[in-house]
């Protein structure tokens, strides 16, 4: 994966951040929720794409970076988004510096700030703790149901085959010591886990909370 220095949009006299949804606005909502209580255990794992043989293989030290190996190879279905993703940091109630996350197909989050796109400072995390990954995947008929928002919107690609693809977000945690969270809900390590706009993202014991939402 190459290293991007990672970006911040700053609040000051910006029209669009001035513009920018309240903090409890952007509290995820039930229908972009995992309803995992009424679902089946296959259907569970449709949510949680990839494997750990996969993860594996992805975690295999082959790239370096300022003399530092990144533990993570971007697997072979990784795009960088047609539409203008962001992360919205929170600490608290205090909004901070947008994140804009659209200018590369995968993001690293971590301590070290020798090679993490997004830096996270808090001492619970890991140096290279979790990926944001854009992936192409086959579209599902429920995609739009479940973010509210059209196919289109979310960069489908034409059909072929009659098949359609989409570039989606997924989080994936490099076996961090003290683990992320999804919607408060720890994730299982070197695994993808699909996103949705509106969730929340924690690392570690980091209060900081980093909302997923994009522009259309």
């Amino acid at each position: 994966m190459a290293k991007l220095h990672s970006t911040s949009e700053k609040r000051n006299g910006s029209t669009e951040l001035q513009n920018a949804p309240k903090r409890q606005e952007l509290k995820p909502e039930i229908e972009v929720k995992r309803e995992y209580s009424s679902e089946s255990e296959e259907e569970k794992v449709e949510k949680i794409v990839g494997s750990l043989e996969l993860s594996g293989n992805l975690l295999k030290d082959t790239n370096m970076v300022n003399g530092v190996i990144i533990k993570y190879n971007e697997p072979p279905e990784a795009r960088k988004p047609t539409i203008r993703w962001k992360l919205y940091p929170f600490k608290g109630e205090e909004s901070l510096d947008v994140i804009p996350v659209h200018r590369q197909s995968a993001y690293l989050l971590g301590r070290d700030r020798r090679v993490a796109d997004i830096p996270t400072d808090h001492p619970s995390c890991s140096k290279q703790h979790a990926v944001l990954q854009f992936r192409v995947v086959e579209s599902r008929e429920t995609d739009s149901n479940k973010t509210g928002s059209s196919l289109t919107a979310l960069g489908v690609a034409e059909a072929t085959d009659q098949k359609s693809f989409v570039v989606k977000p997924y989080i994936i945690d490099l076996n961090s010591a003290n683990g992320t969270f999804l919607n408060q809900e720890r994730i299982d390590s070197l695994r993808f886990v699909e996103l949705f706009p509106r969730d929340v993202l924690k690392f570690g014991f980091s209060t900081r909370e980093y909302v997923l939402m994009y522009q259309d």
